[in-house]
């Protein structure tokens, strides 16, 4: 994946301005942000993924972000919408298709009635509530697809490998994409102005056309592009080592063994989150964290310890590139 990275001047003379100190010495249990060691030293960006399923109370999120960019602290916010697309769809007497790569992961396939209806929702309806909702809470919240600005980009599929009845299929399809480019330029400008981006799907093709990619991914993108902190909220309180059980969180990974462990442990829609996790982290992102969009300031939480916690060194010395499973399914 490549990105146009440039220098953080704008973000660093923001933070260190009188105005910002006012509002607090940044605290080592990571409230105001992790990883800041003084209030010279800006701590990296956060990218913040707000999950599309109908469990994700995107409340405590609104009001975290709000927290955060009024103590200095870069956000960019990534959302999807997998819940209200498969409603909108139902509405228009259409069935959501879903189907699962050889590899294990389920993602949705995306025909034409269903990028049109991914058009409507994620950018038009779902991107602006959010935002406004943002906007609501004092946060100057700026809201944009991957075609604006041209701020995700990349080739599209013409085809998914799937698993159907235990047996290796060829889908064909040409509706979603792979993200290899992102425009960071774009997002430095908008978080350098004091602006917080609210970023969602499509993504454009290379040949000009809006196409659908998997929201957790293009989180991961962002992450990677902005070397930002990750911090991906969804319905559960991160990766469990056995899915039905709570008490088996995994709370810290830090090694490729046990990273092998996570990725052996995660099972459904939960397996996307650890594939972006390991894209975020080989494109230059600090950490991933994978926990609750339900707990109380839910990114703060995440910040401070909660979740599922994934450190750089777990995944070695990636080149960056996607998975084999960037030719299968699309979220």
């Amino acid at each position: 994946m490549t990105n146009k990275h440039h220098t953080h001047d704008a973000r660093d003379a923001r933070w260190t301005t009188p105005a910002a100190e006012s509002r607090g010495r940044l605290r080592a249990d990571g409230g105001a942000g992790a990883g800041a060691t003084d209030s010279d030293t800006p701590p990296p960006p956060v990218v913040v993924k707000i999950g599309g399923a109908s469990a994700v109370s995107p409340e405590g999120a609104i009001g975290d972000v709000a927290d955060l960019a009024d103590r200095g602290r870069d956000v960019a916010v990534v959302h999807g919408g997998s819940t209200a697309v498969d409603d909108t769809l139902e509405a228009l007497g259409e069935e959501p298709t879903y189907v699962e790569t050889p590899g294990g992961v389920v993602g949705r396939f995306t025909d034409e009635r269903t990028m049109e209806v991914f058009s409507m929702v994620l950018p038009g309806k779902l991107n602006t509530d959010l935002t406004a909702a943002l906007r609501g809470a004092g946060v100057d919240a700026l809201g944009l697809s991957g075609v604006d600005g041209g701020l995700l980009t990349g080739p599209r599929k013409s085809a998914v490998r799937v698993l159907e009845d235990g047996k290796r299929k060829i889908k064909r399809g040409d509706h979603s994409g792979r993200i290899t480019d992102v425009n960071d330029d774009l997002l430095e400008t908008l978080l350098g102005d004091g602006y917080t981006p609210v970023v969602t799907v499509p993504m454009l093709a290379d040949d000009g056309v809006a196409v659908n990619a998997d929201a957790d991914r293009a989180a991961a993108a962002v992450a990677g592009a902005l070397g930002a902190d990750l911090v991906v909220l969804t319905d559960v309180e991160g990766v469990y080592a056995d899915p039905d059980d709570p008490s088996t969180l995994i709370g810290s990974v830090a090694t490729p063994e046990e990273f092998d462990g996570l990725k052996n442990a995660a099972d459904g829609f939960m397996r996307k989150k650890v594939m972006a996790a390991e894209e975020a982290l080989n494109a230059g992102a600090p950490t991933v964290v994978v926990a609750s969009a339900n707990a109380d300031g839910p990114i703060t939480a995440a910040l401070a310890g909660s979740g599922t916690h994934v450190a750089a060194s777990a995944v070695g010395t990636g080149d960056g590139e996607p998975t084999d499973a960037d030719e299968e399914a699309t979220g």
